[in-house]
């Protein structure tokens, strides 16, 4: 998988020039580059068909839920590894970890709520990176979005990365989903975030090729065995 442009959103402080942010961006963007469709092909290759009628177009879940697994190496998710025993949070040190609870106090946001899990979450000394890959639409970017803008501005997270497709990827996937088109006049409000010490991306995916000859990616979570 093609990466076309990557925006720095937020940079301030020493945590942006760190070997720790090095290495977990590079390990990131490994992980993207080797999305690949079909899985085995090496290279990423989509149906060009649009997806803004039912049944048409190509899912996004499958790809994401690939590069998680290469990211974390497969592992189970948190909650799976905290309801066997395995771990808990306090023992989560230098891994990459999927559905990483975002660590808030229940008393900190309105009516106690709770602003889900990450994607995938690499938790060092230094503190917490998040990663989000976009799988809705345009509503979801902008709360991934907001989720690590407040992670920043509580400095109960250090880093995020936000993964949305190109505009030329956008047609070929299900319909509405969010893109960096649709992001982009929203950059000032995001940069304007309170911040002493943090790093926020964006980076922006397009396929390789385009072929008929390739299947269409499954919607929903129909493609979690093709890891």
């Amino acid at each position: 998988m093609k990466i076309v442009r990557e925006e720095r959103i937020i940079e301030r402080g020493a945590f942006p020039l760190s070997d720790t942010w090095k290495r977990i961006r590079a390990e990131a963007v490994e992980a993207i580059r080797a999305a690949e469709w079909p899985v085995g092909s090496g290279i990423f290759t989509i149906y060009p068909e649009s997806g803004k009628k039912t049944g048409r177009g190509n899912g996004v879940k499958p790809i994401k839920n690939n590069v998680i697994a290469k990211l974390t190496g497969g592992k189970k998710k948190f909650r799976e590894l905290v309801s066997q025993s395995l771990l808990d949070r306090a023992s989560i040190i230098d891994k990459w970890v999927a559905e990483y609870p975002w660590p808030v106090e229940d008393d900190e946001l309105n009516g106690g709520s709770k602003p889900g899990c990450m994607d995938a979450a690499y938790v060092s000394q230094d503190g917490i990176v998040c990663f989000e890959w976009e799988t809705g639409n345009i509503s979801s970017s902008h709360r991934s979005l907001n989720k690590m803008c407040l992670g920043l501005l509580k400095g109960s997270i250090k880093g995020g990365i936000l993964v949305v497709p190109s505009r030329e990827l956008y047609v070929y996937l299900t319909d509405r989903i969010g893109n960096i088109s649709e992001l982009e006049p929203y950059f000032d409000l995001w940069r304007s975030i309170p911040c002493t010490d943090g790093v926020l991306d964006i980076i922006v995916i397009e396929h390789d090729a385009i072929s008929f000859d390739v299947p269409r990616i499954p919607k929903g979570t129909d493609g979690r065995a093709l890891v």
